[in-house]
This record gives structure tokens, sequence and C-alpha cells, in this order.
């Protein structure tokens, strides 16, 4: 079954590249499309691949997403206030970082449910992220040249048309975080823990670990990719308001189960939640040029993650 699983996975992804590459023959397949999809996805890239961390132990962040608001407009408020770069910068970051610590505080200290925890700090957080903004978009003048010009930069990597392809410079953020997410979980004994606290916690703790601290730390640093994330899409858009992560929670926690319908025993795993992130990239990408009415797109993706998600279920059912 579970070989079954990961072959209708992949037949379906492949299935629906190939189906774009149909209907759109001169657009979907270019370079310059695809590049153009790396970028787009890339905060979402970073919320999933530090969302897989917590989903290694069997948890979720549900905050995520108003954390992400809540550090863009807390830099874009600093930098109104004269703040320079690099300073807003690491207030937003340890902002993130404080915020996710207080979500393991409240999982795996007080013993919060983690839906119960993550729901009453997205309140919190997305309220805070209004008050801090005055419930108002931040852009224009406010934002720094530099932080925006770093967004619309890359490398370049290629001639198309008589015009530089570049990689870019957000897509290499994505991957950066992506490169250490899977260090950590795929390379070293803090990662090989979490996936023990997510087989069985109490047996984990039997064995010497160290539950409580490693749930503190891995809600810390889901925290941490939030922001990072928020401040992408600042830089993205030269702007910032207190709604801009929204979605993007639903988006990663999707990402990471499509990921685990390819993995050989169901768990989440960094390269397999990056091809979750790349197919809904490319289905928002596909549809969006076929001028699908964005109602529908939601429906279809939604339909699609269900199916994923279902496949997932049914295999653990059967081992």
């Amino acid at each position: 079954m579970t070989r079954l699983r990961r072959f209708a996975s992949l037949l379906g992804m492949a299935a629906i590249i190939a189906f774009f590459a149909w209907q759109l023959p001169d657009t979907f397949l270019t370079a310059r499309n695809w590049l153009n999809i790396s970028q787009q996805v890339s905060m979402l890239a970073v919320v999933a691949v530090t969302m897989t961390v917590v989903m290694a132990m069997g948890d979720f962040d549900l905050s995520v997403g108003a954390m992400a608001s809540l550090s863009g407009v807390v830099a874009a408020t600093l930098f109104v206030a004269g703040w320079p770069v690099p300073q807003a910068l690491a207030a937003a970051l340890a902002l993130g970082l404080l915020g996710g610590l207080v979500n393991g505080l409240l999982v795996s200290v007080i013993g919060i449910l983690p839906f119960v925890a993550t729901l009453a700090t997205l309140t919190i957080y997305s309220g805070a992220a209004f008050l801090v903004s005055g419930g108002r978009t931040i852009f224009g003048r406010d934002i720094p040249q530099a932080f925006s010009d770093f967004a619309r930069g890359g490398v370049q990597i290629g001639v198309a048309n008589g015009r530089p392809l570049l990689l870019p410079a957000l897509t290499l953020v994505a991957l950066a975080v992506a490169a250490m997410c899977w260090v950590v979980l795929e390379q070293t004994n803090y990662g090989r823990r979490l996936y023990a606290i997510g087989g069985n916690a109490q047996a984990a703790r039997l064995a010497g670990v160290r539950v409580t601290l490693l749930r503190l730390s891995a809600f810390g640093f889901t925290g941490l990719g939030a922001a990072i994330a928020g401040l992408m899409y600042a830089a993205r858009v030269a702007s910032a308001n207190p709604t801009q992560g929204d979605g993007v929670m639903l988006t990663a926690i999707a990402a990471v189960f499509l990921g685990m319908t390819l993995t050989e025993n169901g768990q989440p795993r960094v390269l397999a939640t990056l091809a979750g992130v790349i197919v809904l990239g490319v289905l928002d990408n596909g549809l969006t040029q076929m001028n699908v009415n964005s109602y529908l797109r939601e429906v279809m993706i939604g339909a699609i993650i269900l199916a994923a998600v279902t496949l997932s279920a049914l295999s653990r059912r059967r081992r």
C-alpha cells in the first residue's frame, strides 16, 4: 500500500505538470515561468519547511500566518521610527522566535493541546499586528529602498530572449532555510529525537529524550521561520499590512501533508514538503494562466489536498 500511495502521488504530480504543459505550451514550461513560480512560493516554502520541524513531533502551529503578519508590520514600523535595516530585521526575527517559544511553553510546559494553544496565540498575534500598524498598510517611502531592492534582485543563471534569467533572491533564502531544516531533521540527533517524540512521546521520555525542551525549541524554530517569511513578503511587495500572512498557515500544513504522501512511512520530511510546495505553486500558476475563477481554484486545490490526505490515512490504516 505504501508503494502504491507513493506511486499514485508521483503519478498525480506528473499528470498536473503534463496537463498544464499541454494547455499552456508557450508559457508554462519556460524557465522564466518556473523561476517566477519559485519566487511566488518562497514565503510558503519557508513556513512549510519550518512547520515540518513541529509536525515531525506530531504537533502543528496555527499561529504562523499571524506571526508572519506581525513580524512584517513590526519591521515596517521600526523603519518608520528610523531604525537601521539590520536592527529592525533583527528585532522582527527575535519577535518571531519569542512568539514560537511562547507557543512551545504553552504546549510542552503547561500542557495545553497544540490546537488550543496556537489558536489562542493566532488571535493574540493577529490582534497585535493590527495594534502595531493601526490597521493600515505601511508602504512607499516608509520602506527602505535597500530592503525592497533585495527582494527584486537575484543571481543571473542565463539569458532568454535577450533578457537575463535571475534566480530570485527570495528563492535563495527559501532554499537556504530548507537546507538548514533538512540538516537539522535528517542529519542530527536533534532531528532523530524529534521523530522519536512523534512516534511515541512517552517512550521517548523513558528513553531519556528531553521531550519538553525539544518541543519548546521546535516551536521556537517554527516561529522564527514565520518571521522570516513575513519579512520576505514585506520586502517583495515593499509594504506591510496586518493581514499579509492570512492563508499561509493552512497552505503550509497542506504542503506538508502532500509531501507525506511521498515518504515511505508517511512521516513529514523536508524534501517531500518542498515537493508539496511546488505542486501547490504549479497548480496556482497554471490555473491563473488559464484564467480559472479564483474561487474555483481554491475548490480544486482543496480537493487535491483532500485526496492526498485521504490516501495517506488509508495507507497508515493498512500498515
